[in-house]
């Protein structure tokens, strides 16, 4: 589908980097006989989600001066997404993650950042411009792990707002790159109150709520004023949604899951496709429901395909599979 210049420019910030996953599922990484290397970032992946459903999408993140950042800037040029936000650092490498789902079905992660060049994004490198002509402003709580990039994020934010965007959150916590529980959870609701869109999972709804429950009540105490929908994702029992003036849950299509990695991303990328040039969507029950089920579909392709990017589908695919 051609990508009109009339639809709303959807705009992903943060980290885009390499994961490594073993060629052997089940295993610890110590115990992996070899590694396929894999574009991801949460970030980046919304950004090529998007843009696969036929969105236009731009992403604004720091990479290496090295083969990796150059590959990742590669892939997101072919998935037509908008590099002008890209930079590059001569100076850090494209950080690496090395992820294995475990024979307990724990994933397992280690990171290889110290600091990796999305780390060092400085406020006065932004594409101001770029960011000020998006419709929506999407980020992740990585890039507030550390400054420079922190001071950079909170830079993009307010200008997305003050340019009139609508400011979408997913925590998109991975606890390992933290230096504590505690300041994972302090600095992930330090700009809460700023999203008007956010998007959590389960694990993450006891993690920030430290209630180890996942209901209403525990999802309603993350509500704030500025806010207008809040979405809780359940995996294969699809998500819940609160909004101002209703609630309510749209089930999961049964698959047979290869690997959940990028489900979450695929779930926030349709959605965001489908709201960007209608907001009104999001005060509207019926609508909504329409398209968190798209969103649902859309999550549910991507589990059936191992890697994150390589399994987001286009609107073709999905429109199929929800006919069935």
């Amino acid at each position: 589908m051609a990508k009109k210049s009339s639809d709303g420019l959807i705009l992903s910030f943060g980290e885009m980097l390499i994961d490594f996953v073993p060629t052997v599922s089940g295993v610890s990484l110590a115990e992996a006989p070899g590694f396929l290397k894999a574009p991801g970032g949460a970030p980046a992946n919304v950004a090529i989600a998007v843009a696969r459903l036929g969105g236009r999408s731009a992403f604004v993140g720091k990479l290496g001066d090295d083969e990796f950042g150059n590959m990742l800037a590669g892939i997101l040029k072919e998935n037509g997404v908008n590099g002008d936000g890209i930079l590059f650092d001569k100076g850090a490498r494209t950080a690496l993650a090395f992820v294995t789902l475990r024979s307990d079905g724990e994933r397992e992660f280690m990171f290889y950042r110290n600091p990796s060049a999305d780390m060092l994004l400085k406020e006065q490198e932004l594409n101001l411009e770029l960011i000020r002509s998006a419709k929506v402003f999407h980020y992740g709580s990585i890039s507030l792990i550390t400054e420079p990039c922190r001071s950079a994020h909170i830079r993009a934010m307010k200008e997305a707002k003050k340019a009139g965007a609508l400011l979408s959150y997913d925590p998109n916590l991975r606890l390992p790159l933290w230096p504590s529980a505690k300041e994972a959870r302090e600095q992930i609701m330090s700009i809460w109150d700023q999203a008007e869109l956010i998007k959590v999972s389960d694990v993450e709804l006891e993690f920030l709520t430290e209630s180890n429950k996942v209901d209403d009540e525990s999802a309603m105490s993350l509500w704030h004023p500025n806010l207008k929908l809040l979405l809780v994702t359940l995996g294969e029992k699809g998500c819940r949604y609160y909004a101002k003036h209703f609630r309510g849950s749209v089930e999961a299509f049964k698959v047979k899951a290869v690997d959940t990695t990028g489900a979450g991303d695929a779930f926030v990328g349709a959605l965001l496709r489908k709201i960007v040039n209608d907001l009104s969507i999001l005060e509207d029950e019926k609508r909504l429901r329409e398209v968190l089920r798209y969103a649902n579909a859309c999550g549910a392709i991507t589990t059936t395909k191992k890697g994150a990017i390589p399994a987001l589908p286009t609107d073709p695919e999905v429109l199929k599979f929800i006919k069935g």
